[in-house]
């Protein structure tokens, strides 16, 4: 497909990938990344999860002003936009890192990075649909979300796996000992400041500009107002809503904090009852393989579904996310000093996490279903994100408090309510929903 100038269309090959690369990066930056470089930067892990754990205040409450992002510029202005902002924040991590007050200053740039890449979500995803017809939506709905998991990867594996290997000076030898820790982070988020530069550079001439891109001119902020308003109303209308709230909030009760505490376990030392893994190591253990297996668990799960439909395969869904939490306590108990040992408990855990986060997606869409469907969407990821943001917040305390076997032994009794929401809601799955017409 070549370049049109009359209707804006480009080969979606030439922006999509890259678009949904962008996407993906700042969010795990924000969610993973950060996590990874604070624990190698001395905060302890109770300031690590609240503090971290803050930053899905963005996504958490998206659906507010995500109206508004219809009414003002177009898509393609909020993206180029909200592209430059992460770029900016980026670059102000790495420069703040080296001093003293780098904490509070880095912070903040992570709720810039936070609020752009919520914002940016929005305008992607709204972007993706007028830019393409339903015919190209459905054919790339697949590599878009590769290429997000691509950025994950990158994020939290190759990332950090370059930050491993400055720290133990197999990268740039010449720098102090003192120093590596620091530079190597630092080093990481100018890299990460470098490649949101180009995207954006790319993205300003390369994304096509649709005639349906426009702002509506033709709607006043006081209807959006009572749009809002009513579509809030319809959604906590719909039946079954105190299920459907169980649900949203408890799914990934145990995950949630499980998710905080993961990499510092693996990074903390042997006396802190840590797994004493290098960074480089967690970088390809838990952001590569753990990825890669968390993707194929994801493929395996809509496979079955799209065969038997959503209500057969939510309980094994529901145990299959929260079973496999079990495994960390296997290795906060034995301590194993295999490198292979904890990376198939890894892959077997994030396997287990892609296969059932799919129920988690699946009774989004279905809960959704109606004339506000994109809206309540987006009301119920925002429900998702805070069940992920308020148990997380306190998982460092109790983990502090308790001790690393105590605490993954917390996160799977944390995982019942989940499996029991998961009975509840499933009498009012219809059968066939999920299932492809044959």
């Amino acid at each position: 497909m070549a370049t049109n100038k009359l209707n804006g269309k480009r080969n979606p090959w030439t922006w999509i990938p890259t678009l949904y690369f962008a996407e993906g990066l700042p969010y795990v930056a924000v969610m993973t990344v950060a996590v990874v470089m604070y624990k190698k930067l001395g905060l302890s892990n109770a300031d690590i999860a609240l503090y971290t754990s803050w930053l899905y205040l963005p996504w958490v409450i998206k659906p507010i002003w995500s109206p508004f992002i219809d009414l003002i510029k177009t898509k393609r202005w909020w993206v180029n936009s909200m592209q430059t902002l992460i770029a900016a924040a980026f670059a102000g991590v790495a420069f703040f890192i080296p001093t003293d007050f780098y904490v509070q200053v880095t912070l903040a740039f992570f709720w810039i990075m936070a609020f752009s890449s919520a914002t940016h979500d929005i305008a992607a995803d709204g972007y993706y649909m007028l830019a393409l017809d339903e015919g190209d939506q459905s054919l790339f709905v697949g590599i878009r979300n590769i290429f997000y998991r691509f950025a994950t990867i990158f994020g939290q594996g190759i990332l950090v796996m370059i930050a491993g290997l400055i720290e133990t000076g197999k990268l740039f030898p010449s720098i102090a000992a003192d120093r590596k820790i620091v530079l190597s982070w630092t080093i990481c988020f100018y890299l990460l400041a470098g490649i949101f530069i180009a995207t954006t550079i790319y993205h300003r001439f390369i994304l096509p500009k649709p005639e349906s891109d426009s702002p509506r001119t033709d709607i006043s902020a006081k209807t959006i107002l009572k749009e809002f308003v009513n579509t809030f109303v319809s959604f906590f209308k719909k039946p079954h809503m105190g299920l459907i709230l169980f649900f949203l909030l408890t799914y990934r009760l145990g995950e949630s904090q499980l998710a905080k505490i993961a990499q510092p376990f693996m990074l903390d030392n042997g006396a802190a009852g840590g797994l004493d893994l290098p960074t480089a190591q967690v970088g390809m253990f838990y952001g590569t393989f753990g990825v890669i297996a968390l993707l194929l668990g994801g493929i395996v799960s809509g496979i079955v579904v799209s065969k038997d439909g959503f209500r057969k395969w939510i309980i094994p869904m529901a145990l299959m996310i929260n079973i496999p939490d079990l495994l960390y306590v296997l290795l906060a108990t034995l301590l194993p000093n295999s490198p292979v040992l904890v990376a198939l408990c890894i892959i077997l855990e994030q396997f287990g996490y892609g296969f059932g986060f799919t129920a988690y997606m699946m009774f989004l869409m279905f809960i959704a279903q109606g004339a506000q469907k994109t809206s309540h969407y987006a009301i119920g990821t925002g429900f998702m994100a805070a069940g992920m943001m308020i148990p997380g917040m306190f998982a460092g305390m109790i983990q502090e408090a308790i001790g690393y076997p105590s605490f993954f032994v917390w996160v799977c009794l944390c995982t019942i309510p989940g499996i029991i929401a998961a009975l509840l809601v499933k009498k009012f799955i219809p059968a066939e929903y999920g299932r492809k017409n044959k």
